[in-house]
């Protein structure tokens, strides 16, 4: 929603929940796009600041595999498929 700024600023709190729990919300001044006031939620997701997953935890988002591709894994070959670098 757009909001002229006087009007944010009369109806802040209104701005702040409909940021809440519409999404952004867009302040002008004199009819040009100044500010964009947002969730924190929103903006840590726009700017990565999100809690860091761990590496177990990014394991267990995997999507589940299907008995197809579960097949196809543990039927591959056991031995490398590039012979062995001689340093």
């Amino acid at each position: 929603m757009n909001w002229h700024l006087q009007d944010a600023k009369n109806n802040f709190s209104k701005v702040v929940r409909q940021a809440q729990t519409e999404g952004p919300q867009t302040v002008t001044l004199r009819g040009k796009r100044t500010a964009v006031v947002m969730s924190a939620e929103e903006y840590d997701r726009i700017i990565g600041n999100e809690p860091k997953k761990s590496f177990i935890e990014h394991l267990l988002a995997f999507p589940e595999l299907d008995d197809e591709t579960l097949e196809v894994i543990n039927h591959r070959s056991k031995t490398p498929s590039r012979p062995p670098i001689d340093i």
